[in-house]
């Protein structure tokens, strides 16, 4: 390439790379809506309390739309198992965005099986992504402990059904 050739491709790319180049409708950050503790808390809380009105001994967890622990309640006998499983659970709904009931049942033959080869993700029934009003994801939360992955799902929806009316904006 030309000194002169090479001019015109330096010139092109500043030009294309300098901020005047960026529309109007473009920036440099995104934003985003996140759930504020005191919602982490009373989802879990309210699938932990619709587990206890089934019957079950449940832990619950809420995480952001980053995978990152927000709340984590245990009922007095949930097994020792349940914090950290109810955790993993969350974080594989907000990870791949999506309920891990459908994730398990899509884990069992084909090449999704090698969900089960992520670290930390685990495809059971129980995680529950968490939707703002307009559709955004804000975080996930995930039961466990209930006699299965319907019923710890279950218990995960009534626990967003405890704060849809917060989440609605």
């Amino acid at each position: 390439m030309t000194n002169i050739g090479l001019r015109v491709v330096m010139v092109t790319a500043v030009l294309t790379l300098s901020p005047a180049a960026i529309s109007a409708e473009e920036t440099s950050f995104s934003t985003f809506k996140v759930l504020k503790p005191e919602l982490a808390i009373a989802a879990a809380q309210g699938a932990m309390m619709q587990c206890r009105k089934e019957g079950y001994q449940v832990s619950a967890s809420v995480v952001d739309r980053f995978g990152i622990l927000q709340a984590t309640v245990r009922d007095q006998l949930a097994g020792p198992h349940t914090p950290d499983t109810a955790y993993r659970k969350a974080w594989t709904a907000v990870s791949f965005r999506t309920n891990t009931l459908s994730l398990s049942k899509a884990a069992e033959s084909g090449e999704a099986w090698a969900l089960r080869l992520i670290t930390g993700a685990l495809p059971l029934g129980g995680g529950v992504p968490i939707l703002a009003g307009d559709g955004n994801l804000v975080g996930a939360i995930g039961v466990s402990g209930a006699p299965s992955g319907e019923a710890d799902e279950a218990c995960a929806k009534a626990g967003i059904a405890a704060i849809s009316e917060q989440i609605e904006f």
